[in-house]
């Protein structure tokens, strides 16, 4: 039995602004009509004697990734939800450790959920060939064999034959090259990106970690023994986690095993690191440019563009990046793409939201978004999903004005419990218990107009809430 474990921890700060911490790239539609975590789930199908899948997120994603995956009516055998991320090494510890409770020791294949394969067929061998190695008690990683000497990856330097003619023992692991260096790996022919893919025995991997770091092993052991469970989540401990050392797969084992073995495969695969890479892997026109959005472009070349919101024009433009979205703006060079973090970073050091969330807010009962505000009222489109309710609760600083555009509501507000469809409209007052749910069989659409002396979402006391949250609306 083969068991995904989809690492989904990542925030995105290169892809900023369409990536932010709150919605980042893996829950995005970057390169295709699904998202991405959506996409990697997806590629699995047709692999020999696969598992429902172990999801590792962060807290704050877990009601977005659950329904993506309703979506794509895929059933995870479990969501663990890390409180902070912990590097990749203790995510799969943990995850070893849960898939040992259904199955005996399965192999387990470790994805991260934001890459691109364009190969799948070249994919789905390579795991085949992972997975005799994986029972021959290997520890598999997948070397994609490079076709320039990129500077942005580390790489694996392969050793002799180990069995089958596609798998070979790892000779060396190396950190990221200046461009010198990353020819002459091209060159030399032996030399592979390391795509932070894995294979292992589930029992294999706990082995190998308990003897290489036996500190991040009882860590998570014991991080897995006191979790509790959430609905449909796994929740680790945050005390107890937060002991646990802080390393990937690469250094805490793969590294320091005897039995790492490393797998070439060409599957026309990306990570997605930067925007640059996905000028390179979109259609792109006569010009070498990639749009996305509404755009116009005149006497521009080689260039991306994305619109998020609105149009956008470009005139006598060459190898540059251009995203818009409804509260910011990058434009960079491709070949500095990367440096996008660095701007996020200012962000977070200015305390300006922008780096955190987007202007238009995702909650397990749907979004909204505010299209207006000043100092003493705010105005927000808001989406309700089929069947969805916000929680019992009330305000101390504002009250509200609900207008019902689309669908059917059902209003609680003090003792009163009613109805209310298209172009009716209700009035909370400050302090008043309220609820409202969508009992149609369409999205509720409702614009919001609140006023007061304090218009933060943290004026929130809630009372009752099918979603166990405590402080987030």
């Amino acid at each position: 039995m083969i068991i995904p474990v989809i690492l989904s921890g990542g925030s995105g700060t290169r892809l900023w602004p369409l990536s932010r911490a709150m919605r980042p790239k893996q829950l995005l539609s970057m390169v295709s009509n699904h998202t991405m975590i959506q996409d990697t789930v997806t590629r699995l199908t047709g692999i020999t004697d696969i598992a429902d899948p172990i999801i590792v997120c962060n807290e704050e994603h877990r009601f977005t990734i659950a329904e993506q995956m309703r979506e794509m009516s895929i059933n995870p055998s479990a969501i663990i939800l890390e409180p902070f991320g912990k590097n990749t090494a203790p995510a799969v510890a943990i995850s070893a450790l849960q898939s040992q409770k259904n199955e005996n020791d399965p192999v387990l294949l470790v994805l991260p959920a934001d890459h691109v394969i364009g190969n799948t067929v070249a994919f789905h061998s390579a795991v085949q060939a992972g997975y005799q190695a994986a029972m021959d008690n290997k520890l598999v990683t997948f070397g994609i064999i490079p076709d320039a000497p990129e500077t942005g990856y580390g790489y694996i330097k392969s050793g002799s034959k180990s069995g089958d003619d596609q798998v070979f023992s790892v000779d060396k692991f190396v950190e990221k090259p200046d461009v010198v260096t990353a020819q002459s790996y091209l060159d030399e022919g032996s030399y592979y990106w390391n795509s932070g893919m894995f294979m292992f025995k589930a029992s294999v991997y706990l082995r190998e970690l308990e003897k290489h770091n036996n500190d991040m092993y009882n860590c998570s052991k014991q991080s897995l023994e006191t979790a509790a469970m959430d609905m449909d989540f796994i929740r680790l401990d945050r005390d107890i986690f937060a002991n646990c050392p802080s390393d990937s797969i690469d250094y805490a084992v793969m590294e320091k095993t005897s039995e790492a073995a490393v797998i070439p495969v060409d599957m026309q695969w990306n990570d997605i690191g930067s925007w640059s890479a996905l000028w390179e892997v979109g259609d792109s026109d006569a010009k070498g440019n990639v749009t996305h959005g509404d755009v116009v472009l005149e006497d521009t070349n080689n260039t991306y563009v994305h619109a998020d919101s609105r149009l956008v024009t470009t005139v006598g433009l060459n190898d540059l990046v251009v995203v818009e979205t409804a509260d910011a703006i990058l434009v960079a060079h491709r070949e500095k793409a990367q440096n996008v973090k660095e701007i996020v970073e200012q962000l977070k050091d200015a305390n300006r939201d922008e780096a955190i969330i987007h202007h238009k807010a995702y909650r397990p009962w749907g979004a909204y978004e505010c299209i207006d505000h000043d100092s003493r009222f705010q105005v927000k489109r808001i989406t309700v999903n089929v069947g969805a309710r916000l929680s019992l609760q009330l305000h101390h600083h504002r009250a509200e004005h609900w207008i019902i555009v689309q669908g059917t509501a059902r209003v609680t507000c003090g003792d009163k419990v009613f109805l209310m469809s298209e172009n009716e409209s209700t009035y909370i007052p400050l302090g008043e218990k309220h609820r409202l749910e969508n009992t149609g069989k369409i999205p509720l659409e409702l614009i919001e107009v609140q006023t007061g002396s304090y218009l933060g979402e943290d004026d929130i006391v809630r009372f009752d809430d099918v979603y166990g949250r405590e402080d987030k609306n």
